[in-house]
C-alpha cells in the first residue's frame, strides 16, 4: 500500500477536502484518562465525529445553546490522513497508506459525554472538529519520536504532550482500524489528546499545534 492516491502537495494550504469518515480514539494518553478519572483501555478506544463537524484554520468553534451543553472544551490531537484504500493490513502496511499528519481540535460537550452514556452528542456538533492549517508528509520514525502538540487558549498553555506517550502508536492505531472498518483516502483518524483538557468560552482563541504542521487557530463565540 502507498499514498499514491492521496495527494499531499494539493493540501498544503487553503482549504482541506472534507474527510469521508472521522475516527477517534479516545483515552490514548495515560495522564488524560486520569484526569478524567477513566482507565486506560485495553485496546483502542473508538469512536466517531460526523464529516460535518469539520472546520478549517481561521473558522469560528460555535458553542452550543446552554439548554443543550454548558461545559465545552478543548482536546489537541495529532490528525492523521489515510493515503491509500486500507483493509486488514499489518503496522508496516498502515505505515506505507498515512499520507500525512495535521493538527485536530477533537471539541466536546463534556457534560453531554458524562450524562448521555455514548459519545455522539458530545463530540457531534458541527464546528466541533477543526482540522489544520495544512497536511504534511508522515514524519520519519526518529522525527515521530519528537513529535509534539500542544493547545492553547488565548495565548495560554493548556495541553503539551508527545507523539511518544501515546499508549497506542499511530500505526498500530490505523492497523487496528482497518481490521473493522475499510480505511479509505482522506479519512481523518484523530489519535487521542494529552492530559490539561479545559473549557471555552465565547471570546476565546484556541490554538493546536503539532510539530512540523503549523499552528490550527480557531475563535469561540
Amino acid at each position: 500500500m502507498t499514498a499514491a492516491l492521496f495527494n499531499v502537495s494539493t493540501h498544503m494550504e487553503g482549504s482541506l477536502q472534507r474527510p469521508g469518515k472521522i475516527i477517534c480514539v479516545g483515552r490514548n494518553y495515560a495522564a488524560h484518562a486520569k484526569e478524567l478519572g477513566n482507565v486506560v483501555p485495553d485496546k483502542p478506544l473508538l469512536f466517531f465525529k460526523p464529516p460535518s463537524s469539520i472546520i478549517d484554520n481561521g473558522e469560528t468553534i460555535i458553542l452550543p445553546p446552554p439548554s443543550l451543553t454548558k461545559q465545552v472544551e478543548h482536546e489537541a490531537e495529532v490528525g492523521v490522513v489515510i493515503g491509500a484504500r486500507l483493509r486488514n493490513v499489518d503496522g508496516k502496511a498502515a505505515r506505507n497508506g498515512i499520507a500525512g499528519i495535521t493538527c485536530v481540535n477533537d471539541v466536546t460537550a463534556r457534560d453531554l459525554q458524562k450524562t448521555d452514556g455514548h459519545w455522539v452528542r458530545a463530540k457531534g456538533f458541527d464546528t466541533f472538529c477543526p482540522w489544520g492549517p495544512k497536511i504534511v508528509p508522515f514524519p520519519s520514525d526518529d522525527q515521530l519520536a519528537k513529535t509534539e502538540v500542544t493547545c492553547r487558549v488565548n495565548g495560554s498553555l493548556r495541553q503539551h504532550g508527545h507523539v511518544a506517550d501515546m499508549v497506542f502508536s499511530i500505526p498500530f492505531l490505523v492497523s487496528y482500524v482497518s481490521q473493522v472498518m475499510t480505511l479509505e483516502p482522506g479519512d481523518l483518524i484523530a489519535t487521542g489528546t494529552p492530559e490539561g483538557v479545559g473549557p471555552l468560552k465565547s471570546g476565546d482563541v484556541v490554538e493546536v499545534e503539532v510539530t512540523g504542521v503549523g499552528v490550527l487557530r480557531n475563535p469561540v463565540r
